[in-house]
C-alpha cells in the first residue's frame, strides 16, 4: 500500500503473534495502535521498537504505537483485531463492547473453544459487542518466522465479504499472503483443534518414536478432529485448507510451535505443571483438549487420539500406555470408521 492509503488498524493484545500482527499491518502500510497491558511494556515499544519479552531480538516497525487505553483504540480503529489468550478473550471482548459501534469490524487472531459454552471466539466477540460484521484469521503462522521476512499465508473467514476484503487489502504484503473463507466454523475450529495435534505429534517425538508415529498421530488425528467440526457445522474442505493441513503442517513439526513444545516435553518425562510454569506464551491445546473431549462427548463423535492426549495432560497417564491402548484399537475402515472384523489384533510386536 501507499502512503496515502494508510488506516488505523487496532490490535489488541502485546503477545508474539499480537506484536507480530502489529508489525504486519505496520509495514502493509497502516498506522497501527497495539493495545498492551503493561505500561513498561508499552513504553518499551514505543522508545526502542521491541517487545524482548515475547519476541526477543526482533524490530517492530516504527508504524506501531503501543497504548494502555483500550477506548482509545476503539475509538480510533474501524478494524479491530484480537489476539488475546482464549481465557481472557470474554474478558476484553466485554471491555471492548463499552467502547466500540456497531459498524467496525472485528477480527479474532486467536484460536481456541471456551470451556463449558464451547463458544467459539467469533461468537464470544458478538455477544460481547454490538459488532455483527466478525471474522476469524487462521493458518500456519509462526510469529519469529515471519518477524524474519519468510513468506507465509494466512485465511481470513468471516460471513461477510466486507471483511474478508478489507482484510485481504490492509494485511497483504510481500511477506503475508492472505485468501478468504466463508466458513468461519471450520476455520476457527481447524485453528483450536490442530493444536491437540500438535501436542500428539510432540509426545511420538518426544517419545523417540519416529516418522511414522508422528504420520499416524498428525493423519489419524486430523481426520478425528475434522469429523468433530462438521457436526459442529464446518464445511470439510476447511481442514484440507490452510487453517487445517496447512496449520498443521506447521505447527507439528516446529520446534517453535508452543504445542509441540509441550508434548515433546511431556514424552521426554517432565510434568505437565512444571512445563506450563517454565513456558512465557500459553500452549492453547492444553485447554482445547478438555474443551474438544467434554464437545465430542454432547455431539456424540468418538476421539481416540484426542482422548489419549486428555488422560496424559489431566490424569497423567503414562504415554507409551496411551499409545499401547491406541495400536489394539479395534480396527476400522479408514473413511468412515467402521469396524473391520476380526476384532482380536496381536499386542506382540514382529520379531
Amino acid at each position: 500500500m501507499t502512503t496515502a492509503s494508510r488506516t488505523s488498524v487496532g490490535v489488541l493484545g502485546g503477545g508474539s503473534w499480537g506484536t507480530t500482527l502489529a508489525h504486519l499491518y505496520a509495514f502493509a502500510g497502516n498506522e497501527v495502535l497495539l493495545w498492551v497491558r503493561r505500561g513498561e511494556q508499552a513504553d518499551e515499544i514505543n522508545s526502542a521498537h521491541t517487545n524482548t519479552r515475547y519476541l526477543p531480538g526482533y524490530s517492530i516497525h516504527p508504524n506501531v504505537r503501543a497504548t494502555l487505553d483500550m477506548e482509545e483504540v476503539a475509538k480510533a480503529c474501524d478494524v479491530i483485531v484480537v489476539s488475546v489468550p482464549s481465557h481472557s478473550l470474554r474478558e476484553t471482548a466485554y471491555e471492548l463492547g463499552n467502547y466500540v459501534g456497531g459498524d467496525q469490524i472485528l477480527v479474532s487472531a486467536t484460536k481456541g473453544l471456551e470451556p463449558g459454552t464451547f463458544a467459539r471466539m467469533t461468537d464470544i466477540l458478538r455477544q460481547e459487542t454490538c459488532c455483527k460484521k466478525v471474522g476469524s484469521l487462521s493458518g500456519p503462522n509462526l510469529a519469529r518466522e515471519i518477524m524474519d521476512g519468510h513468506p507465509a499465508a494466512t485465511v481470513i473467514a468471516s460471513a461477510y465479504d466486507e471483511v474478508i476484503e478489507r482484510g485481504a487489502q490492509m494485511l497483504a504484503s510481500s511477506v503475508i499472503r492472505v485468501y478468504g473463507n466463508r466458513d468461519v466454523v471450520g476455520v476457527e475450529l481447524a485453528g483450536a483443534l490442530k493444536n491437540i495435534l500438535a501436542i500428539a505429534s510432540g509426545l511420538a517425538t518426544g517419545l523417540g518414536m519416529g516418522d511414522n508415529a508422528k504420520a499416524f498421530m498428525i493423519t489419524r488425528g486430523l481426520a478425528e478432529v475434522s469429523r468433530l467440526a462438521v457436526a459442529a457445522g464446518a464445511n470439510p474442505l476447511s481442514f484440507s485448507g490452510l487453517a487445517g493441513v496447512g496449520d498443521v503442517i506447521a505447527t507439528c513439526s516446529s520446534p517453535l510451535s508452543r504445542n509441540h513444545q509441550v508434548g515433546k516435553r511431556l514424552g521426554e518425562g517432565e510434568k505437565l505443571a512444571d512445563i506450563l510454569k517454565s513456558m512465557v506464551m500459553v500452549a492453547e491445546g492444553v485447554n482445547t483438549t478438555k474443551v474438544a473431549m467434554e464437545y465430542a462427548t454432547t455431539l456424540g463423535v468418538e476421539l481416540p487420539i484426542t482422548g489419549g492426549v486428555y488422560q496424559i495432560l489431566f490424569h497423567e497417564t503414562r504415554p507409551m500406555e496411551v499409545i499401547e491402548k491406541l495400536m489394539v484399537r479395534r480396527a476400522t475402515y479408514e473413511i468412515d470408521g467402521s469396524p473391520i472384523l476380526p476384532a482380536r489384533i496381536p499386542t506382540q510386536p514382529p520379531r
